[in-house]
């Protein structure tokens, strides 16, 4: 069992930065896949990027290459999303997820944490 806890998020103008934190629970969290997806306000969930356990292979989604890195800390059970030269289609509610393999889809993944709220303005 896996519990996620997001924190963070907040109102930031269009080109800054924040960074999200997700502190996982269990002993197992360096075995699982972290991911990170987002869902803005009356759209689906969707992908940004996740670190695999083994090795840290990333995979970003188009939107946010070259914008956001993922990493984590295995010794502090956590995952971090650095988000540099934000835009306003950034804004959306941020959710951590876990899951022993994991991918880029929401059925990929077996835990949730509950979300952080990102708001870039423009």
């Amino acid at each position: 069992q896996v519990q996620l806890v997001e924190s963070g998020g907040g109102l930031v103008q269009a080109g800054g930065s924040l960074r999200l934190s997700c502190a996982a629970s269990g002993r197992t969290f360096g075995s699982y896949t972290m991911g990170w997806f987002r869902q803005a306000p009356g759209k689906e969930r969707r992908f940004v990027t996740f670190i695999r356990w083994s090795g840290g292979g990333t995979h970003y989604a188009d939107s946010v290459k070259g914008r956001f890195t993922i990493s984590r800390d295995n010794a502090k059970n956590t995952v971090y999303l650095q988000m540099d030269s934000l835009k306003p289609e950034d804004t959306a509610v941020y959710y951590c997820a876990a899951d022993r393999l994991g991918g880029t889809n929401t059925v990929d993944y077996n835990y949730w944490g509950q979300g952080t709220r990102v708001t870039v303005s423009s």
